[in-house]
């Protein structure tokens, strides 16, 4: 019988087991145990993807886990721990010559067996394994058809941020200048973008959306997500929703409004003002340096009006840390009131949620369940803010 999972497929490292950095950028106590146990309890996630298990000392923390009977293999895939699985992960950097820039992808692979096949391939044609979102040096189609060989799953990440991703930086003007398209199972929009501007895009459209948090926190984590509808969290059925077989597909979407992205609108990366896309510099400090937003790209490439039919509903919302007023001591109420983050952006009700927090609160809450709050555009890096009514 089919059931709807949460999921977000796109969780940092922060530390590795010696404490030796994995995502530099990344929180020091995002750690592989840590994320599972935040994912598992508080969050509610069922899959997880966690996209630095290249690194050698992320996989023995896996082993370790294993061993302590903490967490096991699953036949078609993943690894069970607690009340969420794990699926293994790996974002790579990509730059070949077929690049205009940078482009971030992320590969995921049923087994840690096939994993560690990955890493030793990757140790010929990169410099750091143990880091994250490393330069890979290789084409795009041959890490393709690396990971195809090893029953893998290819995805571009985050695909239209001014940085490393897809259009914001890698191609002129479609997929195909560096990747077959072929050996694509879905595409990451990231925060920055829905469901409704990417599908401007015609050659998008054969493709599932995938909304993940991108998580460099634990707080971070579910800040995107999606509900998926299989048998089972497995890396199998995974699959099979992603390329909507055997009634598996992505059912819901949800994830914070574009314009809380930090790189929605085009900006000046000195003084921050919001410009227009034609100008050459920026018409409060002058600065030539501007850094185009996801919005703006979205209208460069759109070739088509008419969106497809068949796409899951994308509903905005946000983490309860958004929330201004919600702080840690009320969080933890909320936490023990209805054991997951999950439960209470979904399922309380109004008259639950003002027998443990203040009615102010609560119809915060019931707002962002409805995509109504108010919010003040970010840009430029800079994420947009709540407003409460």
């Amino acid at each position: 019988m089919l059931k709807p999972y949460f999921s977000d497929l796109h969780i940092h490292i922060g530390r590795d087991k010696y404490d030796h950095p994995v995502k530099i950028t990344a929180s020091k106590n995002l750690t592989l145990t840590s994320v599972l146990e935040e994912s598992s309890r508080n969050k509610g996630m069922d899959l997880i993807g966690v996209i630095d298990c290249q690194a050698p000392a992320v996989q023995q923390e896996v082993m370790e886990l294993i061993e302590e009977g903490k967490a096991y293999e699953l036949v078609d895939g993943g690894i069970r721990f607690e009340k969420v699985t794990l699926i293994l992960g790996s974002e790579i950097e990509v730059y070949d010559e077929a690049c205009q820039g940078p482009i971030h992808v992320l590969c995921y692979f049923p087994t840690l067996q096939y994993m560690q096949q990955f890493s030793a391939w990757l140790r010929q044609r990169m410099k750091n394994i143990g880091l994250s979102s490393q330069r890979y040096y290789g084409t795009g189609k041959e890490l393709q058809y690396k990971v195809k060989q090893l029953k893998g799953i290819f995805i571009p990440a985050h695909v239209f941020t001014p940085f490393k991703s897809l259009y914001g930086k890698g191609v002129e003007q479609t997929l195909s200048e560096v990747f077959d398209r072929d050996l694509i199972d879905g595409i990451e929009l990231g925060l920055s973008s829905d469901t409704h501007m990417a599908d401007q895009i015609q050659e998008l459209h054969d493709y599932t959306f995938l909304s993940n948090s991108d998580a460099h926190s634990l707080a971070k984590i579910a800040r995107e997500y999606q509900i998926i509808c299989m048998m089972e969290p497995s890396f199998n059925e995974l699959y099979l929703a992603l390329h909507q077989q055997q009634n598996r597909k992505i059912a819901h979407n949800y994830g914070m409004n574009p314009r809380l992205g930090k790189y929605h609108k085009t900006v000046c990366n000195q003084c921050f003002s919001v410009v227009s896309l034609n100008v050459q510099n920026c018409p409060h400090c002058f600065s030539n340096k501007l850094i185009k937003g996801v919005s703006d790209r979205i209208l460069e490439l759109k070739d088509i009006s008419a969106p497809t039919n068949d796409r899951p509903p994308y509903t905005y919302q946000v983490p309860l840390e958004y929330l201004p007023k919600l702080g840690k001591r009320t969080y933890e109420k909320l936490l023990t009131a209805f054991d997951t983050e999950m439960q209470v952006i979904h399922h309380a009700t109004f008259e639950e949620l003002t027998s443990v927090i203040p009615s102010d609160l609560a119809h915060a809450i019931i707002q962002m369940r409805q995509g109504k709050l108010k919010i003040i555009e970010g840009g430029g890096g800079r994420y947009g803010t709540i407003k409460l009514t």
